[in-house]
């Protein structure tokens, strides 16, 4: 047999002749495609292709199963099936476990009551604090003044000093505002025009 493998398979005629006659029957050629190839003559199955893809998918899977386990003992596909079992119950142990974890976890939160928020005046606070209401003002130019105000923290009560310092001709260059414990500490460049 000097050809080459071609997906084929090669019987001789007298090889044929013997397997029929042990068996008494033709069921031997059953599903089988004569092709004569000179001194040979050969028998192609009508599944051996579709076989052969089924083979292939199924070793492309077991490696690409191999690939997404971490723990793989040996190479045949035995191991690799029973190995990713093995992997997958552990997943689910430590599913079950983390979700047992966040249900006490939930549980705890429940029982912890919610503190109470407790409103302390600005004043209060300030005074808490050693804060006392100021400003300062000082020239630093011949119609510019930079001014210092803490004033106690109360809604509203910056914009109705920029309304008021509005009202006399005072306008704001540069100004900031910080709020902290109760108090607004504003720094402010004011540039004033007398009219």
């Amino acid at each position: 047999m000097g050809h080459a493998y071609d997906d084929r398979l090669y019987v001789s005629l007298d090889e044929l002749l013997d397997f029929n006659g042990e068996n008494g029957s033709n069921r031997g050629r059953m599903g089988k495609k004569n092709y004569d190839n000179g001194e040979t003559t050969v028998f192609k199955s009508k599944n051996l292709e579709t076989e052969r893809r089924r083979r292939e998918k199924l070793s492309s899977r077991l490696l690409m199963l191999r690939s997404l386990v971490p723990i793989i003992t040996n190479m045949n596909k035995l191991t690799i099936v029973d190995d990713a079992i093995t992997y997958i119950k552990v997943l689910q142990d430590k599913v079950q476990n983390l979700s047992q974890e966040l249900y006490e976890i939930d549980a705890t939160l429940e029982e912890i009551p919610e503190p109470k928020i407790v409103e302390v005046d600005d004043a209060q606070e300030m005074k808490n604090w050693g804060i006392q209401e100021e400003v300062r003002v000082t020239q630093i130019g011949e119609n510019k003044l930079w001014v210092k105000m803490v004033i106690e923290k109360k809604r509203g009560r910056f914009r109705k000093l920029m309304e008021a310092m509005n009202g006399f001709g005072m306008e704001y260059i540069d100004t900031s505002v910080t709020s902290i414990k109760g108090a607004f500490l504003i720094t402010a460049c004011i540039r004033v025009t007398l009219t």
